[in-house]
């Protein structure tokens, strides 16, 4: 794990949190031309962005990533793939994100070389959150924060998760579920070092979407 820090850095929390956008699980026709407008807006606030897709065969989700990995490197964003460790490799993506059952940090490290970075989703645990770091996770994420429409969520941690976190330990924390422009100030403010969003970006006009959130963590 790595080092603590005395205090909570306030500053550092409410001016620094960026952006790490999750794909929706259709990523073809015009989507590379969407994530391209999504990143260039907000002045840099986008800095990661996670390849998630369902229920496809290696070859058929390595197509369909290719254009969106380019894209992505193209601006300097970190290429995160959802689940697979095997697709992450393959697709020499900057990173991993493991569910609960997705896999171990240690075991991603190991196929994934040093320079990977390795996120993890530990819900509302502060246990399996301190579990991940001690098995060299880069990034926790915890959530759902608010009712999500992208996926089914059962735990409902509080903002102050974000500050116990952000209190304590080095490593990154990523708030996610249900997050939009007009409700994220409580979780920057928290400490959370990135919002993961989805719906509110991709069911809107994905420029502005990107905007309203830059100016909300901004503010």
């Amino acid at each position: 794990m790595s080092t603590t820090r005395p205090y909570r850095d306030t500053e550092r929390a409410m001016t620094d949190c960026q952006l790490y956008l999750i794909s929706p699980l259709d990523v073809d026709g015009d989507f590379p031309q969407r994530l391209a407008r999504a990143i260039d807006a907000g002045d840099g606030i986008v800095t990661a962005f996670q390849f998630r897709v369902k229920g496809l065969d290696q070859h058929e989700a390595a197509r369909l990533a290719d254009p969106l990995q380019a894209i992505c490197a193209e601006r300097d964003v970190a290429f995160i793939v959802n689940d697979s460790i095997a697709l992450a490799k393959r697709l020499k993506a900057d990173g991993v994100h493991l569910g609960q059952g997705d896999g171990d940090p240690k075991d991603a490290r190991e196929h994934l070389g040093r320079e990977a970075q390795i996120g993890v989703t530990c819900h509302s645990s502060k246990h399996l959150a301190m579990e991940a770091g001690e098995r060299g996770a880069d990034y926790v994420a915890f959530g759902a924060f608010f009712p999500s429409g992208t996926k089914e969520t059962e735990h409902r941690p509080e903002p102050e998760i974000l500050e116990w976190w952000s209190t304590l330990f080095e490593i990154p924390c990523v708030a996610i579920g249900g997050i939009t422009p007009q409700n994220c100030r409580p979780l920057v403010e928290a400490g959370a070092d990135f919002l993961a969003v989805s719906g509110a970006v991709w069911n809107a006009d994905e420029g502005a979407a990107v905007e309203a959130f830059a100016r909300a963590i901004r503010a």
